[in-house]
């Protein structure tokens, strides 16, 4: 991800990662691994690694504020606008 942000001109030191989940963010900063996080698959420990070597910081976003939600589920109009709206994205019939 750091390659791809140097190749369009952006350098990031830490790249941010929006999360809305309290308990991933308070796991990502525990290097201790306790009996009840076993059950988590590795593919998820791969985050936490490099959270703790400095390459990406994980920062609490409000679920209504999640705007990963647009590409990932259903909607209400007013949200999907609010939401693509915080993206940048313009409506068509505004282009013209």
């Amino acid at each position: 991800m750091k390659q791809q942000l140097k190749d369009f001109g952006i350098n990031l030191e830490k790249i941010p990662i929006k999360c809305d989940n309290t308990s991933a963010i308070n796991l990502s900063k525990n290097p201790v691994l306790h009996s009840r996080t076993k059950h988590i698959e590795i593919r998820h420990h791969f985050l936490r690694d490099h959270v703790q070597k400095g390459d990406c910081v994980l920062e609490f976003v409000e679920t209504s504020k999640q705007l990963a939600d647009i590409f990932t589920k259903p909607l209400p109009r007013d949200t999907f606008y609010t939401l693509r709206r915080e993206l940048g994205i313009l409506d068509e019939k505004y282009l013209a």
